[in-house]
């Protein structure tokens, strides 16, 4: 979703965007991938298949009712940043954003408390009935205001109302297409029969160069090794991506026909199905050439899981921003004209490293089974984009005090104080384990990436977006010029509270940590003082798990 302009600076297609919006929508998207990420990883909906009635039914439709959530949200969030940034609408937007509501965040989780709570009784029980029914009825409700009370905590009903209002049809353009995955998903068996050849002599072309011993059985649509091998059955088609690609390729070439140059631009259409087909050919000859290398569970785990949607979205995304920089397909838009010439909106400089390690989290543990290999890849993630927005943070004082080393100390030793107690951390104790069986190589490169993350690139996007803009964020949307002194208790006590809910049973040392770091930070107003700290801490914690052993705090 994101093109890289190296003439003109990375993250180019977020440029000339109004600063007020977009860090909010931001901020908001993360809270929700973050908590989806958790909910999809801890409850399972089929396991309420077993039971009749309202629980019955969300264990039938619970997953494919995600699906066209996930979908639908693409799909207008798409269109209307197009839309609204091509008709100048933004400005009407601007104006209806107004502070973080610290009311309806606090309902968000409440409404998030209740419906764990809830979830760990109705996920748990073998009973149906009425009275199961009822509680599968309060989670359904927790659930939906969880949504309702986050996004108007974010941005105020003014802005949802005028967002509306300026984007016409188009939440029920999005609503449609992202209910059609359920259907894609039940009758792509009748289609998958005819092109599972095709599919299979992709993945067996992709596949022929790296493994020798290939086995293809064509009858069965099974294709890989001796060790690992796979049957190609209709859920892993990728019809699913196709289906959603042709509508929402149909969709994007009717928005903008105004712009489009005909019939060229109906070339779009087959591209677009070509590429998402080729990416779920890709995904499966990858996910074989995972198994075959020795980690079946990551294969058949998260990688299995994840990959074909993250395809489909990626596809999507970069054909709606890549289309309209083709003069071929599209003729020159102004407003894109004004854009490439414009600075870089500076709110995404405080954001974006921080949404970029968290993006890179969710990839990395998308591949991995019981240890996170590619864990540098959020190191290498974060630092492409530091790089990227070096100019914007020139700018910053970053300069710091022995202070600021001692609280970090201060924190160090107070985390260790709070650790949970009963190993709640049991998934990292095996990390010593993995990486003793590991060669040389594999377990220097990753601890030292992994201390290389902790002591530099985490401390600098944690605190940009924490302290630096969250902080001042909350009191005004021009937050660069909210002096220090002028912070009161209320946007320091929701930004620590918010960074200690990211560190999940560690909210409440996280959330002391979130106070100090402030602390550290409106002392003397200097975003390297708050660096300095959180970076001590990292420090002493990396030298503690390294000397000691405990393995549980990484």
């Amino acid at each position: 979703m994101l093109i890289l302009d190296s003439g003109r600076g990375c993250l180019s297609w977020l440029r000339g965007i109004s600063p007020g919006s977009i860090p909010r929508i931001a901020c908001l998207a993360a809270l929700f991938a973050l908590e989806l990420l958790v909910i999809s990883t801890w409850l399972d909906t089929g396991t309420l298949r077993r039971s009749v009635g309202l629980t019955g039914t969300i264990g039938n439709l619970g997953s494919p009712t995600l699906r066209a959530v996930v979908a639908a949200a693409t799909f207008f969030v798409t269109f209307a940043y197009l839309k609204t940034r091509r008709s100048l609408q933004l400005d009407v937007l601007e104006s209806a954003v107004g502070p973080i509501s610290p009311g309806f965040l606090v309902a968000h989780l409440g409404t998030m408390f209740l419906f764990g709570l809830v979830s760990s009784f109705l996920f748990a029980t073998t009973s149906s009935g009425l009275q199961v029914d009822l509680i599968a009825g309060v989670w359904l409700l927790a659930g939906v205001l969880a949504i309702a009370f986050g996004g108007l905590a974010f941005l105020p009903p003014r802005f949802w109302s005028r967002l509306l209002r300026a984007t016409g049809w188009i939440w029920a353009y999005a609503l449609v297409t992202g209910c059609l995955a359920y259907p894609l998903t039940t009758y792509s068996p009748l289609l998958w029969k005819p092109s599972a050849g095709l599919t299979l002599s992709i993945v067996r072309w992709i596949l022929r160069p790296f493994i020798s011993n290939l086995i293809v059985d064509p009858v069965k649509h099974t294709i890989g090794s001796q060790a690992f091998h796979v049957s190609i059955s209709s859920p892993c088609a990728g019809l699913e991506g196709v289906g959603l690609m042709l509508v929402f390729s149909i969709l994007w070439i009717w928005f903008f026909r105004s712009t489009c140059r005909f019939p060229q631009v109906l070339l779009l259409v087959p591209a677009g199905i070509v590429a998402v087909w080729l990416l779920n050919a890709v995904r499966i000859a990858v996910l074989i050439l995972i198994g075959n290398a020795g980690a079946p569970h990551i294969a058949l785990g998260g990688f299995h899981s994840q990959a074909g949607w993250m395809a489909f979205n990626g596809v999507a995304l970069g054909f709606a921003v890549a289309a309209r920089r083709l003069p071929w397909l599209v003729t020159k838009d102004r407003t894109l004209r004004a854009d490439e010439h414009s600075s870089g909106d500076p709110n995404t400089a405080y954001l974006m490293p921080f949404l970029v390690i968290l993006a890179a989290g969710m990839i990395s543990r998308a591949v991995s089974a019981e240890f996170e290999w590619l864990y540098p890849l959020r190191f290498f993630a974060a630092a492409a984009v530091l790089w990227c927005y070096r100019s914007q943070y020139r700018r910053m004082d970053w300069s710091f005090s022995w202070v600021s080393t001692c609280i970090g100390a201060l924190v160090f030793f107070m985390w260790l104080v709070l650790e949970p107690s009963g190993g709640n951390h049991a998934n990292h104790h095996g990390i010593g384990a993995v990486l003793a069986s590991a060669s040389p190589y594999a377990r220097m490169s990753w601890i030292a990436f992994r201390a290389l993350a902790a002591v530099v690139t985490v401390p600098i996007a944690e605190e940009l977006a924490f302290r630096s803009f969250l902080i001042r964020r909350i009191i005004s949307p021009h937050f660069e010029s909210v002096a220090s002194r002028s912070v009161t208790l209320v946007p320091v006590l929701i930004s620590a509270i918010a960074f200690g809910l990211l560190h999940g049973d560690r909210w409440l040392a996280g959330t002391i940590a979130g106070l100090l770091y402030a602390f550290a930070f409106l002392r003397r107003g200097r975003i390297g003082d708050a660096v300095a700290a959180h970076a001590a801490t990292n420090a002493l914690l990396a030298g503690y798990v390294l000397l000691l052993g405990k393995w549980s705090f990484w």
